[in-house]
């Protein structure tokens, strides 16, 4: 099947998901390869099978580049310990899992397979490039382009939302979220990456630390009774992949790099990943 016709009938089967972007009502129809709402709003599957719901224009940080990058290293293994950690927390019966910020795709395909159950997905993000990537994922789950401050999606319509390193909307959270559902965010600890951070920038300095507390307190302030699962462990950097590792996050920006960085990084055999694990319940 062509990915616009997948995207067509994913659509068609879950039409009640979808709410358009500008004016608020649920779209009622799948008219040709368009999504159209009563007031004939529309919005046109591309030939990958994704919906645009952008309605201005909007910033994004990640070029091409930093998305092969991460791609290149989501795939060899980087975050198959956080998915393990999101699955026990999922039901054993089929979810409806919103990814915000899904990227390149990867945790969100990796989490279906390991499921496997049926589950619906939808991964949005505000990058088309990622969104063209995730595409590529050998999975049955259905991506769109989309502001997370204004969710093309209908009120209490996710079992699951899912938020890996990705900023929050909580008052959307809450009203696409079904009562009895889950919200998961997982947010960096001050030893992700730290190794990354001192061959960059060396020890002491303002981007060789890194602290989430605001990030945690305003999760905690939203969702008081969350519980929190601490998540450590090495990776093992696969040889060549040094520089993918330095060009999937935004630390390669930071000014005030040693001198010497670029030959540190492709020095580096292993890196920490330091999460927490926030579990809320709608």
């Amino acid at each position: 099947m062509k990915k616009i016709d997948f995207g067509r009938e994913f659509v068609n089967q879950h039409l009640n998901l979808f709410r358009c972007p500008v004016c608020k009502l649920p779209f009622d129809e799948v008219t040709g390869y368009s999504l159209v709402c009563p007031n004939n709003h529309s919005f046109d599957l591309s030939k990958k099978g994704t919906l645009f719901f952008l309605t201005k224009q909007a910033n994004n940080e990640y070029d091409k580049s930093m998305l092969q990058a991460r791609h290149n290293i989501l795939q060899a293994g980087l975050f198959d310990p956080i998915v393990n950690e999101i699955a026990k927390h999922l039901s054993d019966q089929p979810e409806i899992i919103l990814d915000v910020g899904c990227g390149e795709g990867t945790p969100l395909a990796r989490l279906l397979k390991l499921r496997n159950q049926r589950d619906t997905a939808i991964g949005f993000d505000i990058s088309k490039d990622g969104i063209n990537l995730a595409t590529q994922q050998p999975v049955d789950a259905f991506f769109c382009v989309a502001d997370l401050a204004r969710l093309p999606f209908n009120n209490h319509s996710f079992s699951t939302i899912i938020d890996l390193f990705s900023p929050s909307a909580y008052d959307e959270f809450n009203r696409v979220a079904q009562s009895g559902g889950k919200l998961i965010k997982i947010i960096p600890n001050s030893h992700y990456l730290f190794e990354l951070r001192e061959a960059l920038f060396g020890k002491g300095q303002k981007n060789s630390s890194y602290s989430n507390e605001k990030v945690f307190d305003l999760f905690m302030t939203h969702y008081p009774d969350a519980s929190i699962h601490e998540l450590t462990y090495p990776f093992l950097i696969p040889e060549g992949m040094q520089q993918d590792m330095m060009i999937m996050t935004p630390l390669h920006w930071g000014k005030d790099r040693q001198a010497d960085a670029i030959q540190k990084v492709d020095g580096m055999k292993s890196i920490t990943v330091d999460v927490s694990v926030m579990v809320a319940d709608f």
